[in-house]
């Protein structure tokens, strides 16, 4: 299974790292998990940057050198029906940079959890179309330092989503398309004031909401799966980076990314799969031009048999009786 955070969290940190993560049964993909199935699995990725855009200005920074990220994440997946899935997601991040003086950080990020809803699958035409809807919420598990960008490893804010999704694949090639608009309440920092186009005498800053839109296209069996990935992330509002100064929490923070993702199932029941995905940020407005790898490992648990052997149990018990 793959990394369910949250494309939408990760953008928001995309000064500090841009990845979409590798997949199996996500919030971002067209792949369920049946009813009583578990799907569970631990990832690393690990993203650097050196180059970024304050503003539209393209540059890079002596007092940063390259920036990096080191991630590890714990993610799950449980279908409560065929059509409906619970995901759940925890990182722990560790940041750092090559020069200047800002020290590294680490800790646990946010929780993100997802109900993903398929309420329409029919054939049409040679091929399979679905549609799917998204609902998300993601919070601090920490009270990790936000106003420390861009080494801070989150935004510290509590957000809400929602996404639609269309898939439609013919034999083993499909092709999926998203939006998500993401709302984010406003944070407060260890100050009592601050600047971006005018000065704040407060300590509470206002975030700008977001939207974002992916296509996926690619291989997709029961053993393997190939895709390449287009991403893109808008800030509804925000400020630019002023010349030669610190991003802050508030900035507009747009980015295109491109990528490709890859699963492989291991074992011939299908319960053990390798993943892993690659990916590079080729525009942007206030973000790093980074780029991102992240491989895991995921295994099926399916409750359904386990209960299905203990009946039989039970009744071959109640047999030799």
């Amino acid at each position: 299974m793959k990394k369910i955070i949250t494309t939408q969290i990760i953008i928001l940190l995309s000064l500090t790292f841009a990845f979409y993560s590798s997949f199996a049964q996500t919030d971002i993909d067209a792949i369920m998990m049946n009813k009583k199935q578990f799907c569970a699995g631990l990832m690393y990725g690990t993203g650097s940057w050196k180059n970024y855009w304050e503003g539209t200005n393209k540059r890079n920074n002596a007092n940063l050198g390259t920036v990096s990220t080191k991630e590890f994440m714990i993610q799950g997946n449980y279908g409560i029906r065929n059509n409906l899935n619970f995901l759940f997601s925890l990182p722990y991040i560790k940041t750092k940079a090559t020069a200047g003086t800002l020290h590294s950080m680490k800790g646990l990020q946010d929780l993100s959890m997802f109900l993903k809803y398929m309420p329409f699958k029919k054939e049409v035409g040679s091929g399979t179309f679905s549609v799917y809807t998204i609902g998300g919420l993601s919070f601090p598990t920490t009270d990790y330092i936000a106003d420390y960008l861009p080494l801070s490893i989150g935004m510290h804010s509590t957000n809400l989503s929602f996404r639609g999704m269309l898939d439609y694949q013919i034999s083993n090639w499909f092709a999926t398309i998203s939006g998500t608009y993401v709302r984010r309440s406003n944070v407060k920092i260890d100050r009592t004031s601050y600047y971006t186009t005018q000065m704040h005498y407060t300590n509470e800053v206002g975030m700008p909401n977001a939207t974002s839109f992916n296509i996926r296209t690619g291989f997709r069996n029961n053993k393997l799966i190939a895709e390449a990935v287009l991403n893109k992330w808008i800030t509804q509002g925000g400020f630019d980076i002023s010349k030669n100064n610190m991003p802050f929490l508030s900035n507009t923070m747009n980015s295109t990314a491109l990528g490709f993702n890859g699963k492989y199932t291991v074992k011939k029941d299908g319960n053990l799969a390798l993943t892993g995905g690659l990916n590079y940020t080729v525009s942007g407005r206030n973000v790093g031009q980074a780029t991102h790898f992240n491989f895991g490992g995921f295994y099926v648990i399916d409750f359904n048999k386990k209960h299905k052997a203990t009946a039989e149990k039970k009744l071959h018990g109640n047999t030799m009786n």
